[in-house]
């Protein structure tokens, strides 16, 4: 297969790279951080008119019709600046369930503003003591009247803090839901928090939430393929984010061994640094090849069945490569590696959290196996 970008696929990322290093500095990116929000309105604006948040959206919902290969050369860049803004989650993750289960009203009620940035979705899937299982399970939709009550707990529910509708997964009579909640409803509870690299999350509780036959995203108890789906192509899309940010710690490391100096040489000039260094630079070039080829079977695989294995297999390899670039980078800046002050620091935390979201490697390597 081929593991270059496309010419358009390209000029998207260098597009992206050359906006984000004019906008969206080291320092900058403090800033944003330490904001009552935590992300950027005009950032995020910007996402919407370069197209990033239409790109792989179907075209028949006014998006570009892209898959998690068009994606995934944003998210590279993204990663690299360690971007906060919920790009993955709003559209690689709850879009792809809206645009997956939502019906024509649905989509026309919503597609719009997802497009033009005005609106901001997030999935609440994960649910207290059960790890990464995707099938709702402590979270119940009750049929009542003409609507539904949803009563439970998600938590770690990435871009909650700032979204503008939920997409929440229940455990109907019929199976696995999914359904459109306003956070402001009544009966709704965030309690909002920070991940280790500075997302903005909550735990939500749904206590008696009423909504609508109108907020059921696609028919009763259908909804577990497709959630299986989106968190694939989510997943594919993490591992694009965790190539960016490996390059990132690289590019850092490189700069700071040519500049640092012992015995009145920089260190970069001993050989085994630079033994490091390359296994650095070749844990991410083979984190790289598997983020693509994990992002081409979310596009073309027929079988969910090798969409899961390919999907399972990449993500151990980049978790594991994660681990090694992110510890080589701060053991080789020494003490100052782990400083607020040093990006590579949060580049480390970036990479601890890309290790842990959407099923560590322990998870997916016995996926893989169970489907081997």
């Amino acid at each position: 297969m081929n593991f270059d970008y496309s010419d358009e696929q390209q000029q998207l990322a260098d597009s992206l790279q050359k906006y984000l290093t004019q906008n969206y500095s080291f320092e900058q990116r403090k800033a944003i951080l330490n904001s009552a929000t935590g992300t950027s309105d005009a950032v995020w604006t910007t996402f919407a008119e370069m197209g990033l948040t239409s790109i792989a959206l179907p075209e028949a919902d006014g998006g570009f019709g892209g898959g998690a290969v068009d994606l995934m050369a944003a998210m590279e860049a993204c990663g690299e600046a360690l971007v906060v803004e919920p790009l993955l989650d709003t559209v690689g993750l709850a879009g792809r369930l809206l645009a997956r289960c939502g019906s024509a009203a649905q989509r026309a009620a919503w597609m719009p503003g997802l497009i033009d940035g005005a609106v901001k979705l997030a999935f609440a899937g994960l649910e207290p003591g059960r790890r990464y299982d995707l099938a709702p399970a402590t979270t119940t939709a009750t049929p009542e009247g003409p609507g539904w009550v949803l009563s439970g707990t998600k938590c770690v529910v990435v871009g909650a803090p700032t979204a503008t509708r939920l997409i929440v997964s229940a455990a109907a009579p019929q199976g696995a839901s999914l359904f459109l909640v306003d956070p402001a409803a009544a009966g709704v509870a965030l309690n909002p928090s920070r991940t280790v690299d500075g997302l903005r999350v909550a735990d939500i509780t749904f206590t008696g939430v009423v909504v609508g036959a109108d907020a059921l995203l696609g028919a009763a108890g259908g909804a577990q393929a497709a959630i299986d789906e989106a968190h694939d192509f989510a997943t594919a899309l993490l591992c694009a984010d965790a190539v960016g940010a490996m390059k990132s710690a690289c590019d850092a490391t490189l700069d700071y061994i040519k500049q640092r100096k012992q015995f009145g040489v920089a260190i970069g000039s001993f050989q085994v640094l630079q033994h490091r260094m390359v296994e650095m630079v070749i844990c991410t070039e083979q984190a790289r090849s598997l983020a693509i080829k994990a992002a081409s079977t979310v596009d073309h695989a027929s079988d969910p069945a090798e969409r899961a294995r390919v999907v399972s297999a990449a993500k151990v390899k980049v978790a594991d490569a994660a681990r090694q670039v992110s510890q080589e980078a701060v053991q080789l800046h020494g003490g100052m590696g782990m400083t607020e002050e040093l990006k590579v620091s949060h580049t480390f935390r970036r990479l601890t959290m890309a290790q842990q979201r959407f099923g560590d490697a322990d998870h997916h390597l016995e996926r893989y196996a169970s489907l081997t």
